[in-house]
């Protein structure tokens, strides 16, 4: 048996020609577009190819893009008072400030400082807060790009026993969230997880979002399960691979996610999303 691919890269274009659509309507009726804030600091090349991609992808549907590119050495105070005025501009719609920031910035301190309706990234406590009580807003990019990719491949969640490795505040434990909500029954394991293998062994969907290549063997997987690969990790080779052996699981798994070409451009495809959504819910507001 060999798994069926799922298509992230296909399934996201899918995704973003409804949002071009849907933004292209909004002018026609005399309103304007999304307007997303696009922050890098320093020059980490992953960094600026992530944020070139968003920006193109904001070029794609017609969300106007704000690039605020900023030195390594931009202070944490310069960076919040960057972040007020931002969150003050009633034309911008949605905040992104590219991880990961230099050391001597606060990620969370930083996240915390930013508008909940503009927090696109779906980072912000409120945010993560929402989804935990089954009332989501805007949602966190990556899980909720894994659960439009399951729809989109017309697999439901519910009632499948589902191992999500890796338990990050921007991945792994909204992953789990998601996943509660579309009604599966969650595990998920960390680096003190006892048995990592067996767990993964017994599972019917396996995410792995530890960024560890190769860290699930292929021989791991559940014969038919569905795998999920979020890992991208970039060999001494210079090629990239997920935290799953992509070859040997994909002759056990029913479904698998390819890296690159997976879950990636969901994410970005879901950052248009929020920040079309951030406006309409500001706008339903007011």
């Amino acid at each position: 048996m060999s798994a069926q691919i799922i298509d992230g890269k296909a399934i996201s274009v899918k995704l973003l020609d409804s949002i071009k659509s849907r933004i292209s309507e909004r002018i026609a009726a005399g309103k304007r577009a999304p307007c997303l804030a696009v922050v890098l600091i320093g020059v980490d090349p992953a960094s600026a190819i992530y944020v070139r991609n968003k920006r193109l992808a904001c070029e794609k549907v017609g969300v106007t893009s704000i690039s605020h590119d900023l030195p390594a050495s931009t202070t944490e105070a310069e960076l919040l008072v960057l972040i007020d005025q931002l969150n003050a501009d009633i034309t911008v719609d949605g905040i992104l400030v590219q991880s990961p920031l230099p050391t001597h910035i606060d990620e969370d301190r930083l996240i915390e400082h930013m508008d909940v309706n503009k927090d696109v990234d779906g980072f912000h406590p409120y945010n993560i807060g929402r989804l935990a009580i089954r009332q989501p807003a805007l949602r966190s990019c990556t899980p909720f790009g894994v659960i439009k990719m399951l729809e989109a491949s017309n697999i439901d969640p519910m009632g499948l026993d589902a191992v999500i490795v890796g338990v990050s505040n921007h991945v792994g434990r909204p992953m789990a969230l998601e996943l509660m909500l579309a009604g599966a029954t969650i595990t998920s394991c960390h680096r003190h997880t006892k048995n990592l293998e067996e767990n993964v062994k017994h599972a019917d969907l396996v995410v792995a979002a530890a960024g560890k290549a190769g860290l699930i063997k292929g021989e791991w997987i559940k014969p038919g399960a569905i795998v999920i690969d979020i890992g991208i990790n970039r060999l001494d080779d210079g090629s990239l691979s997920g935290d799953v052996e992509f070859a040997t699981a994909k002759e056990r798994a029913g479904f698998i996610t390819p890296v690159p070409g997976g879950v990636g451009p969901m994410t970005v495809a879901i950052l248009m999303e929020n920040t079309l959504l951030a406006l309409e819910l500001n706008e339903a507001k007011n």
